[in-house]
């Protein structure tokens, strides 16, 4: 494997790939947008959990573009010891941890791992949420495992139920100083409106990515993301209109300092973007 990628600081998009799969490593490395999770976890039977940590001779690219993390198995299972040592041993850019409920479990990881691995914090639960804030202050990122929270809380896995989770986890980050949390999957690997429209929700409360299942998700995930004309352009005239030194209006609107940092952050998004 090849050296550590330096974390995205700003809009990122895993991509996560079976561990039994390892046929998939080189095509999800070549269709991520800027890193892949092989995921030794969920995806992967009890029965194989082992055996998938001999990942085949050329089965990963030497020249991938991508972020390579490892999805291990949760703190407390059998397997989650040796699949850390794995990430280490196979060199690894980082590790996302399912199910994190403390920061001592972040913190535990990190004093396994080798100096500048990522540690991306997944909130699966009512305890993990209840502890955001301390998980946050360990992790390098957080992402929200809503699929697996919407389970525990017996809530459906919809926008509404989910609201205030997302808003927390979003303020978590943000009181940590760390990058804006990951939102969860869309199970649906077909319908690229609906992964445009959920992509773009996330990007409404605040969420700095979301992850993906397959690579057809990728592209309406981005798209979801990316600035449109509409925002672009008034926050253009926004900050043109700011340059005089009083306090002017556009479109009606009274632009003071809070407005005019605002139109400034979106136009420097729609610039990663490009």
């Amino acid at each position: 494997m090849t050296a550590s990628v330096p974390l995205e600081p700003s809009h990122s998009f895993p991509l996560f790939v079976p561990a039994d799969r390892p046929d998939r490593f080189a095509k999800a490395c070549a269709a991520a947008h800027d890193s892949v999770v092989i995921d030794v976890e969920d995806a992967v039977a009890p029965e194989s959990k082992a055996a998938v940590r001999r990942i085949p001779e050329g089965a990963l690219p030497t020249d991938r573009k991508a972020q390579l993390l490892l999805r291990v198995n949760a703190v407390g299972t059998p397997w989650h010891r040796d699949d850390v040592g794995f990430a280490v041993a196979a060199g690894f850019d980082g590790v996302m941890l399912p199910k994190v409920e403390s920061g001592q479990q972040v913190a535990d990881l990190r004093a396994a791992l080798n100096p500048g691995m990522v540690v991306i914090a997944l909130v699966e639960s009512a305890l993990g949420l209840s502890r955001a804030e301390e998980i946050a202050a360990e992790a390098d990122r957080l992402a929200f495992g809503s699929i697996d929270f919407a389970w525990d809380l017996g809530c459906a896995h919809a926008r509404l139920p989910l609201l205030s989770a997302r808003a927390r986890l979003v303020m978590a980050a943000r009181l940590a100083g760390k990058p804006a949390p990951l939102d969860g999957v869309t199970v649906s690997t077909q319908d690229a409106t609906l992964i445009a429209s959920d992509a773009q929700h996330a990007a409404e409360m605040g969420f700095g990515g979301k992850l993906l299942i397959h690579p057809r998700q990728v592209a309406p995930a981005l798209r979801g993301f990316r600035t449109d004309a509409e925002q672009l352009d008034w926050a253009r005239r926004v900050v043109a209109a700011s340059g005089g030194g009083s306090v002017p209006a556009v479109d009606g609107e009274m632009v003071d300092a809070p407005v005019v940092a605002r139109a400034r952050r979106i136009l420097q998004r729609a610039e990663l973007q490009e």
